[in-house]
């Protein structure tokens, strides 16, 4: 329920890297319902052509239970469910069980599409 409550998207991944929690934000940010997203890879909001880098971070953090980025938020771009790449602003958590095994990864996310295109459209005129 706290979760649900929140204005940012918080996803929630196994270490194979399947969403097993979708909260309300981002079913709004993203366009796709907890149903849609439930069960699916990550590959649902990566556009392909980050795939491959975001696979071998993720990899590397399960393996080593160690995250390069180590809480600090990253710009980076995600899909929407219509196939509209959105910028998003994303911090990232490794989850540990007691024995301080990884047991997946937690993102927040946040869309900052509209202050990105708005700073891009402002530098073109400076």
């Amino acid at each position: 329920m706290i979760l649900d409550q929140l204005a940012d998207a918080v996803i929630y991944a196994n270490r194979s890297g399947e969403i097993t929690r979708w909260n309300r934000a981002s079913a709004a940010m993203f366009g796709f319902s907890s149903e849609e997203a439930l069960g699916r890879s990550l590959d649902l909001i990566i556009p392909e052509h980050l795939r491959a880098p975001h696979w071998r971070g993720f990899d590397a953090a399960m393996s080593t239970g160690a995250m390069k980025l180590q809480g600090r938020p990253t710009l980076t771009r995600a899909l929407h469910k219509s196939g509209r790449k959105l910028y998003v602003e994303m911090t990232f958590a490794l989850v540990k069980g007691d024995d301080d095994d990884v047991l997946g990864s937690v993102a927040m996310a946040r869309d900052v599409t509209e202050r990105v295109e708005r700073e891009r459209s402002a530098a073109r005129t400076s």
